[in-house]
């Protein structure tokens, strides 16, 4: 939930910033019409995933939001109307903006990198097990920024997330280095932008070649623009 005097960026905002400090996002376009949204698959090719893009809407998954696994035009359309029942089912209605079409992420571990802002410490980046453990595990770690490449490294073993990346239970070890690239980024993403308060990257799936958030929620303060964002 947004704090008192706060707001939340749309997905496609948010995903333009961590863009910017280089990271990693699926390949996506955003569409306003459900032949729009079909045009935006065939360009990316399937199998693609499709999320409502709506003010306020946060936790998409907990409200139908987000639909995986589409493999055809048909089943892109079908998906389109299932977001739009999904968004009138509300509490209250929420209007959608459009959906925004990425490409099917490949398999991996998922982990958490979020950041907030302490009244103490100041900017703190956060790491831990993701995806839909993040809440039920509660094993999350945490380092005041900026963060160096070792520290990044530090705060990974700090967790039991750390068996995860390095391919436990028969899973292909995770790019350790390209997880330290996300981590550093979310650091100085804090850094450079004190209006932001809070940072929500969950999961950031990692796999042998890349670490790519999947998911990205950023809080600002409501006095804040897009637009007003400082160039990191």
């Amino acid at each position: 939930m947004s704090q008192q005097g706060s707001r939340f960026l749309s997905e496609p905002e948010a995903v333009r910033l961590i863009g910017e400090y280089g990271i990693e996002y699926p390949e996506h376009r955003l569409a306003s019409t459900h032949e729009e949204a079909v045009a935006a698959a065939n360009a990316i090719g399937y199998p693609v995933v499709l999320k409502a893009v709506s003010p306020g809407l946060t936790h998409k998954s907990d409200v139908g939001g987000v639909v995986l696994h589409l493999n055809d035009a048909a089943e892109v359309r079908h998906a389109c109307e299932q977001l739009q029942r999904s968004l009138s089912n509300c509490v209250p209605p929420a209007a959608a903006e459009g959906v925004l079409v990425c490409r099917q992420a490949v398999p991996g571990a998922e982990v958490i990198v979020g950041g907030l802002r302490d009244s103490t410490f100041g900017p703190v980046v956060m790491f831990g097990w993701g995806g839909i453990f993040a809440e039920i595990l509660d094993d999350v770690a945490f380092r005041v920024a900026p963060v160096t490449r070792s520290e990044a490294k530090r705060l990974v073993h700090d967790t039991r997330a750390w068996m995860l990346v390095q391919g436990s239970r028969g899973m292909e070890r995770g790019n350790m280095e390209r997880l330290v690239d996300v981590l550093t980024s979310a650091s100085q993403l804090m850094i450079d932008h004190p209006e932001v308060s809070a940072l929500d990257l969950n999961p950031v799936r990692v796999t042998s070649g890349a670490a790519i958030a999947l998911d990205a929620r950023v809080e600002v303060s409501e006095a804040t623009g897009v637009g007003d964002l400082k160039e990191g």
